[in-house]
């Protein structure tokens, strides 16, 4: 097998950067950062410009592309698990375009960017493109893992299924996270049960989870939640009721352990949960009856 090229190199080493970056940031990456890029060979990568298919300068074929979220036109995903990104323009022969078909025909991977809000963006890597189609103005793109795209490993040796299960779970990270961001916005980014405001300490949890006939990523099946108190309610540790009373199971009520259970747990008992200031965000009663009724029932 041929030793990778720089171009391989620098994929790998974007790949690396963003994985440090969702350390960082969590799933959702601020515009400034990508734009300020990482450092390879002495050259400046950015990985995001006002261009959707995003070459970084020296650089002959593109690093991502990215998806606005007010654009209509944005990529689909199909019942098949592939993505539909459309073409830059309608002409095939367009260099964007043309950097696009260089990276499927030599398998190589690059990054892609959904925004979820203004100056946010969902990354989602290594995708691969693995067909063309200039009659739609789309490529058909997949995403797999980095040990499945190395050097002299053929987009067909990979495996049909394997390759729509992982899209369809990397295309589900994508609309979490679009989730997140909405879910934390309507609850001014604090927690709805202890008031935590640090972001990177909150999650967007279900009140239905996504499994359920009704689990959609919409505000109203969402509660912002810190971690500690988002696993207590999976857990079925902590309940909501439909009045929006905590209730926290009666085990837990009686254990005795240090101050972070009687603070963090115990103490809310009773308490009720800090509502979205705008009434469509709040949390539909219909979701939290039953999710309740799931709490009571494992209880």
């Amino acid at each position: 097998m041929a030793e990778p090229d720089a171009d391989w190199m620098m994929r790998w080493a974007a790949f690396a950067y963003v994985e440090d970056l969702t350390t960082r940031f969590g799933d959702v990456l601020p515009w400034s950062a990508l734009t300020e890029g990482f450092t390879f060979a002495g050259q400046r990568v950015t990985l995001i410009g006002q261009r959707g298919i995003w070459r970084a300068r020296g650089w002959p074929m593109p690093i991502s592309i990215t998806t606005s979220p007010n654009d209509p036109y944005g990529d689909v995903a199909g019942d098949d698990g592939f993505l539909r990104y459309r073409y830059f323009g309608t002409d095939p022969a367009h260099a964007d375009n043309r950097g696009l078909r260089s990276l499927m025909e030599q398998g190589r991977p690059l990054l892609y960017f959904r925004g979820v809000a203004k100056g946010l963006y969902s990354p989602l890597w290594p995708m691969v493109i693995v067909a063309d189609d200039p009659k739609r103005l789309t490529f058909l793109m997949a995403c797999e893992d980095v040990e499945a795209l190395a050097p002299g490993v053929t987009i067909d040796a990979a495996d049909d299924a394997r390759r729509q299960y992982v899209t369809r779970l990397a295309l589900t990270r994508v609309h979490q996270a679009g989730f997140r961001q909405r879910v934390l916005a309507a609850y001014a980014t604090r927690c709805s049960i202890c008031h935590l405001r640090h972001s990177e300490l909150l999650d967007a949890a279900h009140i239905l989870s996504d499994r359920h006939p009704r689990g959609e990523p919409v505000v109203p099946n969402g509660l912002a939640l810190c971690k500690i108190h988002h696993a207590a309610f999976d857990a079925n540790i902590l309940g909501i009721r439909p009045d929006h009373v905590v209730e926290i199971r009666h085990d837990i009520l009686d254990e005795v352990d240090g101050p972070m259970l009687r603070h963090g747990l115990q103490d809310l008992h009773g308490n009720l949960i800090r509502l979205p200031h705008r009434p469509p965000d709040r949390p539909d009663p219909d979701r939290l009856e039953e999710r309740y009724s799931e709490y009571r029932d494992a209880g």
